[in-house]
């Protein structure tokens, strides 16, 4: 058995994928198998990963019709063989070192996962910065060297990085307890994190930055086409994973309140062109709320204030240019400048109707 499987999920970074893969082929463990899922890519990403296999025994491509990232990943993880499972991004960078140190520090602590920093690189603009969600500096506070569970860290919760490549996982903690990605949608890793956060007993966090996340435009989770209208349905199954594992009540608020948060926030970062679509979707989602006599009340009481009037707004508007300028005008008179000094193009009967919205 090798001591590490690394499954790459790749679809159309031919830009980045050469040094994706450098930073594998390179590890100072040598002991792993690379399994790469080629998922339809009509680029040059399959010629790059064949040629890289031609010069690397380690290396196993599965090429598919295009899936997802879920489906890539789930049938790279079928194909694993390791004592431990790394899930790699084909556009980031992993530290040289990193499966070595953490291989150790895994068979050491006798952990199911172990929990590492990463650190952001601005590809557009050249640059790096730190996130606290990606350093994890209040959880590392909390842990220090200590094996952890949920249980030791519950008001943190929040404030992990749910991305699986900051992690590496024990092979067969992951197939005991059937975790796999939801398929079809993106932001697909918000429900693999929260399975594998309540089924782990024995966590360790390991406080060295040893992965780089690329960010850019056009990626999949900030292009901001219409599969943003996936995270409706991931924080509903993000919901769930909590009720099943019992910390639903205990964690009630945040979900909620995060629930109307990451709807509006994606619905401002969605593209013009696809925002009435993504409006339809959230509106029928916070309808179904509505209409849920046993979720409406308790869903209601702990919303903040914000997030009420975010909440009636969206189901008092008809379409998404009504809602945007009830947030608009909304704003307008929340921030103390509804004296017309910021002239509005949108009059007469809508904006009528807006305002008695408000």
């Amino acid at each position: 058995m090798v001591k590490v499987s690394v499954v790459i999920p790749v679809y159309n970074v031919e830009d980045f994928l050469r040094e994706c893969l450098d930073t594998i082929v390179n590890q100072t463990l040598e002991d792993i198998e690379i399994i790469c899922v080629n998922d339809g890519s009509t680029d040059s990403s399959l010629e790059i990963l064949e040629e890289y296999a031609a010069n690397d025994e380690r290396i196993t491509i599965i090429d598919q019709e295009n899936g997802g990232h879920a489906v890539a990943t789930n049938n790279g993880m079928k194909k694993a063989t390791g004592e431990y499972l790394f899930l790699m991004d084909s556009d980031d960078i992993l530290e040289l070192n990193a499966l070595e140190d953490t291989y150790k520090l895994a068979c050491q602590k006798n952990v199911d996962f172990v929990l590492f920093k990463a650190i952001n690189y601005d590809y557009e603009q050249d640059k790096y910065y730190e996130a606290e969600n990606y350093s994890m500096n209040r959880l590392h506070h909390r842990v220090k060297d200590n094996i952890f569970s949920y249980d030791d860290i519950k008001d943190l919760v929040f404030t992990i990085t749910v991305t699986p490549w900051s992690k590496l996982y024990n092979r067969k903690f992951i197939e005991d307890n059937n975790i796999t990605f939801p398929e079809g949608l993106i932001f697909d890793d918000n429900v693999f994190f929260y399975k594998v956060l309540f089924s782990a007993k024995r966590i360790y966090f390991h406080p060295e930055f040893l992965f780089t996340r690329r960010w850019y435009s056009t990626s999949s989770t900030t292009k901001g086409d219409t599969r943003f209208i996936d995270s409706i349905d991931i924080f509903n199954l993000i919901i769930d994973v909590f009720k099943e594992n019992n910390a639903f009540n205990e964690h009630m608020s945040t979900l909620y309140n995060k629930k109307i948060f990451l709807a509006n926030m994606r619905y401002n970062k969605i593209k013009d062109e696809y925002k009435e679509q993504y409006f339809k979707a959230m509106k029928k989602d916070f309808q179904d709320t509505l209409i849920d006599t046993n979720r409406y009340p308790e869903f209601k009481q702990h919303l903040s204030y914000r997030n009420k009037k975010i909440f009636d707004q969206v189901l008092l508007s008809d379409t998404a240019e009504e809602f945007s300028l009830t947030r608009s005008v909304y704003s307008i008179i929340n921030s103390n400048r509804w004296k017309y000094t910021r002239p509005l193009r949108k009059v007469g009967n809508t904006l009528h109707k807006v305002r008695n919205k408000i």
